[in-house]
């Protein structure tokens, strides 16, 4: 039998319960039943777009691809509420945001530690857990043993990090912030109890705005132009009225000491764009300042020499944009192949779940956009990469409509315990078992509640299906249908063309039937 210990707070009850689950699990495969490590992988805002195993045409990502070839990779991923802090909360409580409490990134409220979590529920059963890296729920984690994170959104460079002692307590390390938050993994590893199995949760602040690249990789993709977009310069007409108050696009709304790394005010910047300058520069040390100088100085300069006007001058943001946000893809990949290797190295592969994952996904200028919010793919979608040798077979693709709220009753189940009622996503082990299996979800729910507080998105709500979307924006004009299948760069809203009108009912039963189900209260 596996080896474990017990934690104070757990009552005998939970350990009357765990050693006859072991017991079942010994009984029903005759074999000792060995409890998977977990190693959970966690960015910020990396777009599948940007990803090898999802097909990228931009860039390369051959440690994170590893997962997908070792494992498998769901091609049809998804979170439930497109922005940072809501989809951390789904992810440890396997519930909506209405349910968990954490609804936006805007105001001061903060995630309710006292609720149930995944992290938790394993401390409790005889898991070692920590977490390192971006937080971003405002109150201190629960669960783990061990967790050092950032404030807020962290900086790239020098970056300060607090621990379980208090923010009082913070602490500034040297160096980049996706190095440094994989060694402080590496090390609780390294240092962890041998006995136990372990959870750890390594969550990456990059690739977050304002996307800036370690110095080793500033060079990386200046010997071409990285391909555009199809939809770069959509004008956002055939839809929601809505999207054209958006305030997210690289033509309006990039801005040049903030996002695009000049250091004095442009003059043909926007009024608006004065308010923030570059917040990384600061925080360096007079060699760091060095180096980051001599790449951005001279090509700051040659721009302000001869601006480019018009849609080259959206070009122009684009691929500034697009290869400061692939660097800082490069650092994560880079570290993905760090973890991987100590994996290796230690003997700890063969019984180690490896996740990567994304909180959300983001817009590589799709739509002419950056950042996520609206239920458009490109921020809608998640990456969902899994290895697991025990279950897996290398190279397997999933189909099936995963959501962010079915990762914890999946690590739940896959170490052997039982899913708590409340949990309102699925686990995902009946998939892994059974890739070709129809037995799962065709529709999932989406509800974003901010209105019109980050980049003008307003609230809406929808649904998911494996061909057709239902969009209610319910504060402005209402419903959006689009056809996956005839328009896959969602271009075009069919919900009052005749032929769709079958298909526009359809999805508003499966609307109301998902808010049923989710017990969603009214608008």
């Amino acid at each position: 039998m596996a080896r474990f210990s017990i934690p104070n707070c757990v009552t005998c009850l939970r350990l009357v319960c765990w050693v006859g689950l072991e017991l079942s699990f010994l009984s029903a495969r005759g074999e000792e039943f060995r409890r998977p490590n977990i190693v959970f992988i966690f960015t910020d805002d990396h777009a599948i777009q940007s990803i090898g195993a999802y097909g990228s045409k931009i860039n390369k990502t051959p440690h994170i691809d590893r997962l997908a070839r070792e494992g498998g990779i769901f091609l049809n991923s998804f979170c439930g509420n497109s922005i940072c802090g809501p989809s951390r909360a789904s992810v440890l409580t396997g519930k909506h945001s209405h349910k968990n409490g954490f609804y936006t990134n805007s105001g001061g409220a903060e995630f309710d530690g006292t609720q149930m979590t995944f992290p938790k529920l394993l401390q409790e059963a005889g898991y070692s857990t920590a977490l390192v890296g971006k937080w971003h729920l405002k109150s201190n984690p629960t669960g783990f043993d061990y967790w050092e994170v950032v404030p807020g959104q962290g900086s790239y460079y020098n970056p300060d990090f607090y621990t379980s002692t208090g923010q009082d307590k913070m602490q500034r390390y040297e160096g980049y912030i996706t190095d440094i938050t994989t060694d402080l993994g590496l090390q609780w590893l390294e240092g962890r109890d041998q006995d136990k199995p372990f959870l750890l949760m390594c969550q990456q602040k990059a690739p977050h705005r304002t996307w800036a690249p370690n110095l080793k990789h500033l060079y990386n993709y200046d010997d071409a132009p990285v391909p555009e977009p199809d939809s770069l310069f959509d004008d956002w007409t055939g839809r929601s009225q809505t999207l054209a108050g958006n305030a997210m696009s690289i033509r309006d709304h990039l801005i040049y000491q903030w996002d695009m790394k000049f250091q004095e005010r442009v003059p043909i910047a926007n009024d608006f764009e004065s308010r923030l300058r570059e917040p990384e520069r600061p925080r360096m040390t007079p060699k760091q300042q060095a180096v980051w100088d001599a790449y951005y100085e001279p090509r700051n300069a040659a721009f302000l020499a001869s601006p480019p006007a018009g849609v080259d001058l959206v070009r122009w943001k684009y691929q500034r944009y697009i290869k400061n946000y692939l660097r800082c893809i490069d650092s994560v990949d880079e570290n993905v192949g760090r973890i991987l290797s100590y994996l290796d190295e230690n003997g700890l592969s063969e019984n180690t779940i490896v996740i990567y994952s994304s909180d959300q996904g983001f817009y590589l200028g799709e739509h002419g956009w950056y950042d996520k919010r609206w239920m458009y793919e490109e921020s809608l979608r998640m990456p969902f990469l899994i290895r697991w040798p025990e279950k897996i077979q290398p190279g397997t693709r999933f189909d099936q409509l995963l959501q962010n709220i079915d990762y914890a009753p999946t690590l739940l189940e896959a170490v052997g315990l039982e899913v708590p009622e409340e949990i309102q996503g699925a686990s995902i082990l009946p998939i892994l078992e059974d890739p070709d299996t129809d037995d799962w979800r065709k529709y999932l729910y989406y509800h974003y509640y901010e209105h019109l507080t980050e980049h003008g998105v307003p609230r809406h709500e929808g649904v998911r299906g494996e061909r057709f979307k239902l969009i209610n924006f319910y504060s402005n004009d209402g419903l959006e249908l689009i056809d996956l299948k005839t328009d896959p760069n969602e271009l075009r809203d069919v919900s009052g063309v005749r032929e769709y009108a079958g298909v526009l009912e359809e999805m508003k039963t499966q609307l109301k039937r998902l808010r049923d189900k989710y017990d969603l209260p009214s608008h």
